[in-house]
């Protein structure tokens, strides 16, 4: 349907000059923001795991959030701040879920903040199947 010129929206840039355009491609990489990034970083271990140990990881179901919850369960002795896991019961399948905050403010680099997701997310699986992380990840605490 022709509109005429007079009812079209006009865009403008910053300066008035023309169209309004992103300020980062969708390429580089400020475009990403910091969750998103620890994301994608969570979905890269988890497929590494997989390769290596799908009868583990496969009946695992694996979530981000962004703080751990403020009053810790009544069961829980030592709350880890970092991560929790949840037992599979009742039809319920075993949970593992990670908390970006308190690992992103813990690390300093991008590479520090990639081994503690590899160590919680590791050591998490060792801790529902009742197994030692080295046996899971021999790099597992380096």
């Amino acid at each position: 349907m022709f509109e005429p010129p007079w009812n079209a929206r006009v865009y403008r840039n910053r300066h008035g000059r023309g169209t309004r355009t992103p300020m980062f491609g969708t390429r580089l990489p400020r475009y990403r923001t910091r969750s998103g990034m620890f994301d994608d970083m969570v979905a890269a271990q988890i497929r590494r795991l997989n390769g290596a140990w799908p009868q583990l990881v496969r009946p695992v179901q694996f979530a981000v959030e962004d703080v751990p919850p403020s009053d810790p369960a009544p069961w829980e002795i030592e709350p880890r701040p970092t991560s929790q896991c949840f037992a599979a019961s009742h039809g319920i399948p075993a949970r593992i879920v990670l908390y970006r905050l308190p690992l992103q403010t813990h690390a300093l680099s991008r590479m520090e903040l990639q081994w503690a997701i590899r160590d919680e997310l590791v050591g998490r699986l060792a801790q529902l199947y009742g197994r030692r992380p080295e046996e899971i990840d021999p790099d597992w605490g380096m």
